[in-house]
């Protein structure tokens, strides 16, 4: 499912030449429309799907329609990065939230490493990779039913 743009959020990053979402997109999709000051996919039926808009958007302006196997009916899946991790929120058609952050591992230059922080021989329940709700400052959420 291709990315799109929630026009009400989007604001062409503050005016700027090039959006984050166009520096970012492998597939070069992206587009300011400059009269608008807005962003827009000019090839949905070309996008990788890869998030990489989605992820990098300052506004949070970018979503990705899930797959009705992975998202049905109403259920959502949106990462939230920042300069040290990327927290996936995930909310299920109950309403009920489920939240997993995971680090960004970086270079001594600060480049992000683009295997998103998991590095073989990792321990997969660490708390360093995989983060519960009140690890995140949250209240424990209901489990999902």
């Amino acid at each position: 499912m291709p990315s799109y743009v929630i026009t009400d959020k989007c604001d062409g990053c503050k005016a700027l030449d090039k959006t984050a979402c166009q520096h970012i997109c492998p597939n070069d999709l992206m587009v300011l429309d400059k009269e608008k000051m807005k962003a827009y996919n000019q090839a949905p039926d070309m996008c990788w799907e890869c998030m990489c808009c989605v992820k990098i958007c300052p506004v949070q302006a970018m979503e990705v329609r899930g797959y009705a196997d992975f998202v049905p009916l109403g259920a959502s899946v949106t990462p939230m990065r920042s300069t040290d991790s990327i927290m996936w929120t995930v909310k299920f058609r109950n309403g009920s939230l489920k939240r997993f952050k995971f680090p960004i591992r970086t270079t001594p230059e600060g480049q992000a490493v683009p295997d998103g922080g998991y590095k073989s021989g990792d321990d997969l329940n660490s708390q360093e990779l995989f983060t519960e709700p009140e690890s995140c400052g949250m209240d424990t959420l209901p489990p999902v039913k």
